[in-house]
């Protein structure tokens, strides 16, 4: 595998995190390719930040926030696109900060194995709950997405329980394409 990005090759990169070298086949998790392409769906009302995503799913996106304010619900984008060195960071700053390596593999995917990369997944809070947390779940745009999103082609990847041992995130959609 060839270096991408100045970040070490994806084997190497997870062996120096101490990610396990089954990983992706023991949560059943595929590898993704970063998104070669991306555009600004918006910014994290948190920190201002840019969202982005795959022109397809933005477009998607656009058609679903559309829907939902026409439904009276407002959905805020919080986090997009991520790049394989951001993963990488973000897992560098937890392990620093003390947390455990199987812990942070229940919030946090291995670097290649987040949809993220793919820029099709987007985080997605309300005015009322901006965090990624559980509490999302009690919110109106919560509840809209559940019965609504499959419409535009997303759907919560975490669900509580799901196969690939990641923690519940009601906050976390992936749009897939629909023929």
């Amino acid at each position: 595998m060839t270096k991408r990005r100045g970040i070490k090759p994806l084997p190497q990169l997870r062996r120096s995190l101490g990610i396990p070298a089954n990983y992706g086949v023991a949560r059943g998790m595929p590898a993704f390719r970063e998104a070669k392409h991306v555009v600004r769906v918006g910014r994290d009302p948190n920190d201002g930040k840019p969202v982005r995503l795959t022109p397809a799913a933005a477009r998607a996106w656009r058609r679903m926030r559309d829907a939902a304010a026409a439904d009276g619900i407002t959905l805020l984008p919080l986090s997009g696109f991520r790049s394989i060195a951001r993963q990488t960071r973000l897992i560098r700053r937890n392990l620093a900060k003390g947390r455990p390596m199987d812990d942070l593999l229940r919030y946090i995917a291995a670097p290649g194995y987040s949809e993220h990369h793919t820029g099709r997944a987007i985080d997605i809070g309300d005015p009322t709950d901006t965090t990624v947390e559980e509490s999302f779940a009690r919110t109106p745009a919560y509840r809209w997405l559940k019965k609504r999103a499959h419409e535009f082609g997303f759907v919560m990847t975490y669900p509580r329980g799901n196969r690939h041992g990641i923690g519940y995130e009601p906050w976390h959609w992936c749009w897939h394409a629909r023929s």
